[in-house]
């Protein structure tokens, strides 16, 4: 067993090892609005559940050379965004909206995504996500080392859920309809292979 010390380890090093082992993961497609109204859309794989009760879930942005992403600025100063879960239909389309751009460009002009009204956040949605939560800011936190700030945790709390019913089945979901595309490491991304299932312990 080779065993690694992450404070030897550069940090790209720390992130491979990450990337790698922690598969696969959920990708976050978020929607979210700037100062000047453009909405900026960008797929997140540092994304998960925090509870059901309320429904809540986390996202992680990384920073770049301590500068915050576009989407983390959004909502801390709008507290508000969307979600949606990426799926087969629409990966080649969400993945173009992870180029780099000025943030009063939206990257989801570069795609045939549509933007869609929500019904309670003022943060529109895209069209072509068969899952999407309207989220409203819950908590933000800033951790970093040595006094470098180098990550956004935001965790959001759901306010609306918008579920395609082709994929709605007696209130459960439908993972085969869903589709849903996971992250691995690299450029590699997978669809939901053989599925099994194990008995919990009472």
């Amino acid at each position: 067993m080779l065993s690694f010390d992450p404070k030897v380890n550069t940090e790209r090093e720390n992130y491979k090892l990450l990337i790698g082992t922690i598969i696969p993961r959920p990708i976050a497609f978020v929607t979210s609005m700037a100062e000047d109204g453009t909405i900026n859309g960008a797929p997140f794989s540092y994304f998960n559940i925090v509870s059901s009760n309320p429904p809540m879930i986390s996202l992680g942005f990384q920073r770049k050379d301590g500068k915050m992403k576009d989407t983390a600025r959004n909502i801390l100063d709008k507290k508000e965004f969307v979600v949606h879960i990426v799926d087969e239909s629409n990966v080649e389309d969400i993945n173009a909206t992870a180029a780099s751009l000025p943030p009063n460009q939206s990257e989801i002009d570069k795609t045939k995504l549509t933007i869609v009204p929500s019904e309670v956040v003022s943060v529109p949605g895209i069209k072509e996500a068969k899952v999407r939560y309207e989220c409203t800011l819950e908590h933000a936190v800033e951790l970093g080392e040595d006094g470098n700030i180098g990550v956004d945790l935001v965790v959001g709390k759901i306010t609306r859920f918008h579920v395609d019913k082709e994929i709605y089945e007696s209130g459960r979901i439908n993972q085969e309809k869903l589709a849903a595309i996971s992250r691995l490491a690299g450029t590699n991304y997978a669809k939901i292979g053989k599925v099994f299932s194990i008995e919990r312990p009472k």
